[in-house]
């Protein structure tokens, strides 16, 4: 095998630019087949962007001997369900952030992924672009010195409150949807696991945040901050910054450099800024995909570093008085 034919689970509107459009690019990929509840939403998808077949069901799709791998863009609460169900079925998966709906049901997916040997990888798309290398990079050089303090925020405004990310039984939220993205750029940059020491949420109801913010502490001292919202005065933001004793970084859009992106590095009294290639972080995260497929490579976002990411975000919950999703 020297292709990945990939079946899409859904027509979801993040599979053109996470997965449709990147295969073009990627000599290794190959969209097989979308499927999606309602039969004529699925070939209405396969038509407008050229996909071979469209199946009338997504039990139906995990089953089709001519799809090597799935892609699951499916709302939060169905990514268990339908991950186990496509490594039953002899399918390599890439799933979408989060990876599940806690931290119990990604352990299940896990040892269903240990068990059958198959590729599992988290979407976390930012993660395979060199700027996000280059920012790890930084922080375990020394360079900045001593690492005190790591602040992550992504904001953005939603107010479509009909929106399946503002369903609790959908798994939804602004933790669970932009939020995964700072709990995972703390992770990587405090390079350890941290406890959550508090969290306040903003509500739109009862058991739905529209915005978040966590303080963190990591086993080594060094603190954190994680920003997140879908509906607040925090209206647009998305940067991350590491202080240390030597100096300080700072990065505006880590999660989509393609589009703008600045890293500003200061230490000794001296600024640099550092550019990066402008080609989609979705191209880089397929080819990683495909990698891991075809030749075993190791992926940056296997399914333990998705435990330790849903155990974070859990305990946001938790310290936020609210209940975790799914739970």
């Amino acid at each position: 095998m020297d292709t990945v034919r990939i079946g899409i689970l859904g027509a979801a509107r993040i599979a053109p630019a996470a997965v449709i459009k990147p295969a073009r690019n990627v000599e290794e990929a190959q969209i097989g087949a979308v499927a999606a509840r309602d039969r004529s939403r699925a070939d209405a998808f396969a038509s407008k962007h050229g996909i071979p077949k469209a199946h009338n069901s997504y039990t139906e799709l995990v089953a089709d001997p001519e799809i090597d791998a799935v892609y699951n863009p499916l709302p939060n609460g169905l990514h268990a369900q339908w991950t186990i169900a496509a490594l039953e079925a002899g399918k390599h998966v890439l799933c979408e952030k989060p990876f599940t709906a806690n931290a119990r049901e990604a352990e299940a997916v896990a040892a269903v992924a240990e068990r059958t040997g198959l590729v599992v990888m988290e979407a976390f798309h930012y993660r395979y672009h060199p700027l996000a290398h280059r920012m790890r990079e930084i922080v375990e050089s020394d360079e900045l010195g001593t690492i005190a303090r790591i602040e992550a925020a992504l904001c953005f405004p939603l107010p479509k409150f009909s929106d399946i990310r503002y369903q609790y039984d959908l798994a939804g939220g602004a933790t669970m949807d932009v939020g995964t993205y700072t709990v995972h750029m703390a992770r990587l940059l405090g390079r350890e696991e941290p406890d959550v020491v508090s969290a306040v949420a903003k509500l739109r109801t009862p058991q739905i945040d529209r915005a978040m913010r966590a303080e963190l502490t990591f086993p080594s001292g060094h603190t954190g901050r994680i920003t997140c919202s879908m509906w607040s005065h925090w209206v647009l933001q998305t940067s991350v910054r590491v202080t240390g004793d030597r100096g300080e970084m700072r990065v505006v859009n880590p999660t989509a450099p393609q589009v703008w992106h600045r890293m500003r590095v200061k230490t000794a009294g001296k600024t640099r800024t550092e550019r990066f290639s402008r080609r989609p972080t979705y191209e880089y995260q397929l080819e990683a995909f495909c990698g891991a497929v075809l030749r075993g490579t190791p992926t940056l976002t296997p399914p333990a570093d998705s435990i330790a990411n849903m155990r974070v975000l859990d305990a946001i919950y938790v310290a936020a008085g609210m209940t975790p999703r799914g739970a």
